[in-house]
């Protein structure tokens, strides 16, 4: 029965944050990208937090929690989603969710040199060079091919990936020993804080601090604020105690699936081969990367 639960809800997970890829290309009709990010996490901290107090955890932060706290608000939420909104302004949501897929790769890079106990063999570094390998074979641009990918789209894409990746590295790294926030706590004020500096990068960029409402503008916001942002949130959270990382993180690898089917649906987004195998190939590279810690969980399994 247990199993069966965890299924289930993995699988909403993949389609509740699948679907966010299409819904925040429908809700940049009416919103300047960073000023969109900003006021989702705004409300999404909002709800996550609220969630925490009511359920009677610990909420405030220590002193020894504030520098967890301001990196993952940095690099988790202001650079990551920050450029994320701007990068799904010019690629279609299945592109969008399969080069954000690279995390989990790009993580394993990173982490060498801050945890030097993490060697990297020969087949690591391969599955990382797969892996962006993946991703070339995502932006080569085909002039037979109308709908190639925005080669500055996927870039910025990219280093919104790396920063998540980079975020998981720095923050593990700043973790403090002792007792800490609860994870669904922690993610609340990262949130709030990371919102707050989607804001100043908002204004000093220049972006018009207005939205043009619509129906499909309005519609996109509700569904990311309490369906893919606070519910699928704890849902992750939940399942994260239950599964662990390395099984969560597939959802990296099933969302893609649902971020097509609901882009070509609503949005008339096209579907083209090259994405399909560029998805491939950034999948063998995580299998690579990840296949002792996959190997343990069928062994524990």
């Amino acid at each position: 029965m247990t199993r069966h639960r965890n299924l289930l809800a993995f699988l909403v997970l993949a389609v509740l944050w699948g679907a966010s890829y299409p819904a925040v290309k429908a809700g940049l009709a009416g919103f300047p990208p960073i000023l969109f990010a900003a006021l989702r996490f705004d409300l999404v901290g909002l709800l996550v937090l609220g969630y925490v107090v009511v359920s009677d955890r610990r909420w405030r932060p220590s002193r020894t929690d504030l520098p967890n706290i301001v990196a993952g608000a940095t690099l988790f939420i202001a650079v990551h989603n920050g450029l994320l909104f701007v990068g799904q302004d010019y690629v279609t949501s299945a592109v969008s969710a399969i080069i954000l897929s690279t995390i989990p790769v790009l993580s394993a890079g990173f982490a060498r040199p801050v945890f030097p106990e993490e060697r990297l063999t020969p087949l690591d570094v391969g599955g990382i060079l797969i892996g962006l390998v993946g991703v070339v074979v995502i932006a080569a641009p085909n002039p037979r091919i109308a709908t190639t990918p925005d080669l500055f789209g996927v870039s910025i894409l990219l280093l919104s990936a790396a920063a998540f990746a980079l975020g998981g590295v720095v923050t593990r790294y700043l973790r403090p020993v002792g007792p800490r926030l609860p994870l669904a706590a922690y993610q609340g004020w990262t949130m709030l804080l990371g919102g707050g500096m989607l804001h100043l990068g908002s204004l000093a960029l220049g972006e018009r601090q207005s939205v043009d409402l619509s129906v499909s503008v309005v519609v996109a916001f509700v569904y990311l604020v309490p369906f893919a942002g606070a519910l699928g949130y704890l849902l992750y959270f939940d399942l994260l105690d239950r599964l662990g990382p390395v099984e969560i993180n597939l959802v990296g690898y099933v969302s893609p699936v649902f971020a097509a089917l609901v882009g070509w649906a609503l949005l008339d987004e096209p579907f083209v081969a090259t994405t399909a195998l560029g998805f491939g190939v950034i999948v063998v590279g995580f299998l690579l990367v990840k296949r002792r810690a996959i190997r343990a969980q069928l062994v524990g399994a």
